[in-house]
C-alpha cells in the first residue's frame, strides 16, 4: 500500500502547529511539527516526501523568505500558507512565486484536509515521476528488472550489456508482453548515451503524413517541440512497430541514416512487434533499411521459455497486489506450480501480471483456484497436471523452491520462522537453499 505522505508543519504558535498536526494524523498523515522556519530548513531537503504548511509571521526568517528558499531548492515543492486577514495580499504574492495554496485564518478545518489533500496528490506524482526518470537512466536499477535466473535471461543480460556498449542500430523483436520497450531503455541506459535524449515514437500509432512530419519536420507552427530524429541527436531515438512503416516512410528513413553517417549522431533502437505466422520484420522492412537496422539484434525470450522464472515472477507479483489490497498473497499448492509452468503465457509478462492481480483479488474473496483462471485465459491450458516432456523430479523441485522462497519473504530471512513453519531442521533448510541458490541477505 501506498506509503503515508508527511506534513511539515511550521509556525512559531504552539497550540496553533499542534492543532494542526492533530487534525492531520487523524486523517492518516504522518505529521512534523516545527517552530521555526531555520529549523525546518535542516530537515526539507529537494525530495522531501511531502508538503509543508508554514504561517506567513513567523519571528526570524518570515514565511515569505521560507518559501523562496524552499523553491529555490524544490520548485515542485506543495507549500501551503496560513495568512492572517491582513495579509491576503501578501499570500497572493506567495501565490506568484510558487506556493501551492493559502489559508486564511481562522480556517475551516475541512478546508485545509481538502487542501492537504490535493497537495499531497500532487506530490506523490510529482515524486513517482522523478523516481521513474532516475530508473529510466540508470541502468543498474533497469536490469535489475529484467528478472530472472533462466539461461534465455542471462543470454539477454549479457546481449544488452554488450549492445549497449556498441554504438550501431540495434532491432529489438520478440512476442508481445516481453518487455521489449523496457530493453530499449535498458539498453539506452547502460551506454554512452545513458545521459542524452531518449525518445520513444509508435510508428502505428500515427498517420503517414503525422509520422513523417513527428519523424523529420516540417513541425506545425504551434508545435514547440523538434522533429524526433532532431530531438534524439546525440541520444536513442525507439521505433516501436517499425514493421509498420510504409514504404515512402522506409526510405526517408533509410536516407536519413545514410546522411549522418557512421557513427551516427542519432542511435535508432527499432522495435518490431510483428506477430503474423510465417511472416518476419525481414519480410516488412525493405532489405537495405533492415541491414541498416538489423546489424545488431535482441529477440527478448517468451515467457514459456524462461523454466521457473515464471514462479518467481508470479510470487514477486502477488506479493505486490496483496500489499497493495492490504490483504495475505494467495498459497499456491504443488498442482498451482505446474499449471504455471505447463501454460503457454501468449501474453508474456503482462498476462503474468494480470494472473497475479486476479488471484490475490480471488484469495481475498475465498473464490476459485489459480488453474480455473490459467484455464479461463487460455483454452490450451488442461486441468488436469501432467509431467509431459518433464520429469516429475523437476515439478517437485521448482514448488520445493518457491515454497521456501515465499516463506523466507514472508518472515522477511527469519531462518528460525522458516524452520517452525516448514517444520525442517536449520541443517536441511540450509543445504536446500544452497541448492536452490537462495540467500537469506537477500530477504532481510
Amino acid at each position: 500500500m501506498a506509503k503515508a505522505m508527511k506534513i511539515a508543519i511550521v509556525d512559531d504558535e504552539k497550540d496553533m502547529r499542534q492543532s494542526i498536526s492533530q487534525w492531520l494524523a487523524l486523517s492518516g498523515y504522518d505529521t512534523e511539527t516545527f517552530s521555526g522556519a531555520e529549523e525546518a530548513l535542516k530537515v526539507l531537503g529537494p525530495d522531501f516526501p511531502g508538503i509543508v504548511i508554514t504561517d506567513i509571521r513567523m519571528p526570524g526568517m518570515d514565511g515569505m523568505e521560507f518559501l523562496r528558499r524552499l523553491m529555490g531548492a524544490d520548485s515542485a515543492l506543495p507549500v501551503i500558507m496560513i495568512t492572517g486577514h491582513g495579509d491576503v495580499p501578501m499570500a497572493v504574492e506567495a501565490m506568484r512565486i510558487g506556493a501551492f495554496d493559502f489559508l486564511e485564518k481562522p480556517f475551516n478545518p475541512d478546508r485545509m484536509s481538502d487542501l492537504t489533500k490535493k497537495a499531497t496528490q500532487a506530490r506523490r506524482l510529482t515524486l513517482d515521476a522523478r523516481a521513474l526518470r532516475r530508473e529510466l537512466s540508470d541502468g543498474s536499477q533497469l536490469m535489475g528488472k529484467l528478472v530472472g535466473k533462466s539461461p534465455a535471461m542471462e543470454r539477454l543480460r549479457e546481449d544488452i550489456l554488450d549492445l549497449g556498449q556498441a554504438d550501431g542500430h540495434v532491432l529489438i523483436d520478440g512476442e508481445t508482453g516481453t518487455g521489449k520497450t523496457m530493453v530499449a531503455h535498458a539498453l539506452h541506459a547502460v551506454g554512452s548515451r545513458a545521459g542524452k535524449k531518449f525518445v520513444l515514437l509508435s510508428c502505428a500509432a500515427l498517420s503517414d503524413e503525422a509520422l513523417s512530419k513527428r519523424l523529420f519536420g516540417p513541425m506545425l507552427p504551434e508545435d514547440s517541440s523538434l522533429p524526433a530524429m532532431e530531438e534524439a541527436r546525440g541520444g536513442t531515438l525507439v521505433l516501436e512497430d517499425i514493421e509498420t512503416l510504409s514504404d515512402a516512410l522506409q526510405a526517408k528513413l533509410l536516407h536519413a541514416i545514410n546522411e549522418q553517417g557512421e557513427p551516427g549522431e542519432t542511435r535508432i533502437i527499432a522495435i518490431s512487434n510483428l506477430q503474423e505466422p510465417g511472416r518476419t520484420c525481414e519480410d516488412a522492412l525493405r532489405p537495405d533499411l533492415f541491414f541498416r537496422l538489423g546489424a545488431l539484434r535482441i529477440t527478448v525470450p517468451p515467457m514459456r521459455a524462461r523454466g521457473e522464472d515464471v514462479l518467481m515472477l508470479f510470487s514477486q507479483f502477488s506479493d505486490q497486489f496483496a500489499d497493495e489490497y492490504g490483504c495475505d498473497a494467495p498459497k499456491i499448492t504443488a498442482q498451482d506450480t505446474a499449471q504455471l509452468l505447463q501454460a503457454p503465457w501468449p501474453g508474456n509478462i503482462r498476462q503474468l501480471i494480470n494472473i497475479a492481480e486476479r488471484a490475490v483479488l480471488q484469495s481475498r474473496r475465498g473464490t476459485g483456484t489459480l488453474a480455473s483462471l490459467l484455464m479461463s485465459d487460455n483454452e490450451q491450458i488442461q486441468p488436469v497436471v501432467t509431467t509431459e516432456g518433464k520429469p516429475l523430479k523437476e515439478y517437485v523441485e521448482a514448488f520445493e523452491r518457491m515454497l521456501i522462497d515465499n516463506t523466507m519473504r514472508r518472515h522477511k530471512g527469519s531462518i528460525a520462522s522458516v524452520m517452525d513453519e516448514l517444520c525442517l531442521p536449520r541443517r536441511t533448510l540450509n543445504e536446500k537453499m544452497a541448492k536452490y541458490g537462495l540467500q537469506r541477505s537477500d530477504y532481510l
